[in-house]
């Protein structure tokens, strides 16, 4: 069996196929996307040039580059993309381990492509549909024996790059050793959480995802709700991302979305809930209409054009016209709003009085009581489920951790009042002592199994870590309001941050400081890291606007300098640090992570010095520490021009832009060709800390600092002349000049010139001075607020 996956071949350029082109492109696999040769040529059109017959595949490129949010990594994937068609290239199968079939949900197109793959792939390749309702079984018809065994269905979710879930599931003769070869060639090459399904219609999330939006729509109207009113319910409120119920069809699009229902209705037809599925009247009429959602300019939702897009109407249900959308208040959602812990938020949602609290525990109950009646149809266990739909739909809580979380026993009480079936497993897993679904012993999560009627062991890779484990074996070495730090094992500690947003304030940089005296005495290297949703949004502003309002300039530079002096003894410690960034790492987490000796970093990485944003410039050594990365190697070399990499980073900290992916902030410079991106952001923090121990392993020794040969005065002139151009073409304000003017300042070394060396020292000395200048600008006071009120810059 080949387990080895370097090229794959991806059959069908559309949405689907192009997204699973395109992230195994970002995950450094090398594919060959095909697709049919277009059946009639336009005006003009050469039938015989590849152009036309790989137009197809060719678009499908041509659409990645534009579409939002972008299903690549970078600009570079592209070199691992290669086109064809399937008259042409189906030769080429044979250079591929694997081969992923995504042409259209039409039993009979897949049969007679799958009887040409048979004949051209290799005799070990792994071959595979994307398919989401057809039968292994019908697919399968009239293939050989060996085919047979390395057949399975592989089910992405789209988009591909950002959506966690793949389901596998095998047909009966599947071999075993190829589930384990593509289960972790996902999990670990693409980034991918597993979840295994059966040869079921829709498998596991699309089902109880479908189920649930159907049972919504149906028993809405029975309860006079409108449609934002039911995505306010079903939100974040619930443990549920923002686009909810509504807003979530017309993202997927609402013929997509209707399909997904007719193939359960047509095909379950043992489910006791099987009419759930049929579409209501509304959609029917909505479908028709070509009202489609997003790709048609309008579905539950519509961009009010009078308005200029910026409001957004809601479709009234009754009449199918829009209007303006009603302001949404409920006690439970409100008393909601301020739980941070979820299953705590959940619970607040469903045990209120409200109308709103009352609707969201009759679906969730409802949907909750289908789902464990699907095992074993579905899925084997509750982990499958819950894992489904977290990674799949990006709940928050799968359908049984919610119901841990508002009580197994009460919620079959409510249920059984409600006129609602649990699965008589669950009633017997209460009768056997068991209260909850999943637990935790010695230190491992636990879950409920249902047929050895015992408790067992929740699977997960050996490389998953999380601060969560460290906490329960009681790592814990030292903390404070604001961090803790904890021994991961083998002479390695951990620094978490916890603040909100984990933001960067006194504690946590005083913890920076403790981190390494305890390091350095005791341990082998340190790595930073967190669970939470993001590494850091940046520095605590709110703490800066005060200090600034009261006119505390010497706090405002103690803070500043603070992380300035921590960053700069992290990279010089004698101990080697590794940051593990993932999510957004802005401002001043974008400055922790880059004082490191190594990142370690998720694919999934939005960084970026982002102070001009609120009027200022980095203020904890970024300027000088993205100069140092980007020019670095030449920075004391006669030979070599500084402007280039001045303008470089200075475009990169005066624009505020954001890498949006590990990749992107590599080119913007701030990680390394040596630094590591992880897939799979479960694998991070272990991930960080083998790259700790391989530095310590190999006689780690700190870098020698930086000096730096910049122009001075002449420089500044240089950048300056542009910005007054920008200033009379009303490109920038007033203000944002003079913050350009103070970052330019520092980027070219002040008062200096080319013959003299200057040190990393006297460039942290002019940034602080700059920003220190900014924190005092009335202007800038009024950026800090703004952001603090509505969350967004404000131009001033």
């Amino acid at each position: 069996m080949t387990t080895r996956i370097r090229k794959v071949a991806v059959l069908g350029a559309g949405v689907m196929g192009s997204g699973i082109a395109a992230h195994l492109a970002n995950s450094g696999v090398r594919a060959l996307l095909l697709d049919i040769v277009p059946p009639k040529a336009g005006p003009g059109e050469d039938t015989a040039s590849k152009s036309f017959r790989n137009k197809f595949a060719l678009g499908a490129l041509a659409n990645m580059r534009k579409q939002k949010p972008s299903p690549i990594v970078s600009e570079q994937v592209f070199t691992a993309i290669e086109v064809g068609n399937f008259e042409d290239d189906l030769g080429r199968l044979a250079e591929c381990d694997w081969v992923i079939e995504v042409v259209k949900e039409d039993m009979a197109v897949k049969q007679a492509l799958f009887a040409r793959v048979e004949q051209h792939a290799r005799k070990d390749a792994i071959v595979s549909s994307n398919t989401s309702g057809l039968s292994i079984k019908g697919m399968l018809e009239g293939r050989g024996a060996e085919f047979r065994k390395r057949f399975l269905v592989t089910h992405f979710f789209n988009p591909v790059r950002y959506m966690k879930l793949l389901e596998l599931v095998a047909g009966p003769e599947t071999d075993a050793e190829v589930v384990k070869s593509i289960h972790r060639f996902g999990e670990e090459v693409l980034g991918k959480g597993i979840v295994y399904g059966k040869d079921t219609t829709n498998f596991i999330a699309n089902r109880v995802g479908t189920y649930g939006m159907m049972r919504t729509i149906s028993e809405m109207q029975k309860a006079e709700l409108t449609i934002e009113e039911v995505d306010k319910i079903f939100g974040p409120a619930m443990g549920r991302p923002k686009s909810a119920v509504f807003r979530t069809a017309d993202i997927v699009g609402l013929d997509t979305f209707s399909h997904v229902a007719k193939n359960c209705y047509d095909t379950l037809t043992q489910d006791e809930e099987r009419e759930v599925f049929a579409a209501p009247e509304f959609l029917q009429k909505m479908v028709a209409k070509g009202m489609l959602g997003d790709k048609s300019g309008g579905g539950f939702y519509k961009k009010d054009k009078s308005s200029g897009g910026k409001d957004i109407l809601a479709l009234d249900l009754k009449t199918l016209e829009y209007r303006p959308q009603a302001k949404v208040r409920y006690e439970s959602l409100g008393a909601a709003k301020d739980v941070e812990n979820v299953r705590e938020r959940v619970a607040t949602v469903l045990n209120g009085q409200d109308k709103a609290a009352k609707f969201a525990e009759r679906i969730t109950l409802d949907v909750l009581a289908y789902a464990s009646r699907r095992i074993p149809e579905i899925a084997d266990d509750v982990v499958n489920i819950d894992r489904g739909m977290r990674w799949g739909f990006a709940w928050d809580l799968g359908p049984f951790e919610t119901w841990d979380a508002y009580g197994v026993k009460k919620g079959v009480e409510r249920m059984k009042e409600l006129g609602l079936k649990p699965a008589a497993w669950v009633e017997q897993m209460l009768a056997a002592g068991r209260t909850s679904f999943y637990g935790v012993e010695n230190g491992k999560d636990t879950y409920w199994d249902i047929p050895t009627k015992s408790v067992k062991v929740v699977p997960e890779n050996a490389r998953t870590a999380r601060v969560e484990y460290l906490k329960r074996g009681n790592k814990k070495i030292t903390g404070n309001d604001s961090a803790t730090l904890w021994d991961m094992g083998d002479g390695v500690t951990l620094l978490e941050f916890h603040t909100k947003m984990n933001s960067i304030d006194d504690g946590i940089i005083s913890m920076m400081n403790t981190a390494l005296d305890e390091t350095e005495k005791n341990f082998r290297g340190l790595v930073i890291g967190n669970d939470g949703a993001n590494f850091s949004a940046g520095a605590n502003i709110m703490a800066m606007l005060w200090a600034a309002k009261n006119g505390e300039f010497d706090t405002l530079r103690q803070m500043a300098g603070a992380l300035q002096a921590a960053n700069q003894r992290m990279r010089y410690s004698p101990v080697p640090v590794v940051t593990a960034p993932f999510n957004l790492t802005l401002g001043g987490g974008a400055e922790v992570t880059m004082g490191g000796n190594a990142i370690q970093a998720s694919s999934e990485l939005y960084m970026g010095l982002v102070e001009v944003g609120v009027g200022l410039i980095p203020g904890g050594g970024g300027t000088m520490m993205l100069l140092r990365n980007v020019y670095g190697s030449y920075s004391a070399d006669k030979d070599f021009d500084a402007f280039p990499f001045i303008k470089k980073v200075f475009l990169s900290i005066g624009t505020a832009k954001v890498a949006t992916s590990a990749e992107e902030a590599r080119e913007m410079g701030f990680l390394s060709q040596a630094d590591g991106i992880s897939a799979n952001r479960d694998f991070l923090l272990s991930d960080a800390k083998e790259r700790v121990l391989g530095m310590a392993n190999a006689g780690f020794r700190a870098p020698r600092p930086t000096r730096f040969r910049l122009p001075g005065p002449s420089g500044y002139a240089t950048i300056d002349m542009m910005l007054y151009d920008m200033e009379l073409n009303g490109q920038v304000s007033a203000h944002d000049r003079k913050i350009a003017q103070k970052l330019a300042r520092v980027l070219t070394g002040g008062d200096t010139s080319p013959s003299v060396l200057l040190t990393e020292e006297r460039l942290l000395e002019l940034e602080l001075e700059a920003f220190l200048s900014l924190c005092g600008e009335e202007k800038t006071q009024d950026r800090l607020m703004f952001m603090l009120e509505k969350g967004k810059p404000l131009r001033n």
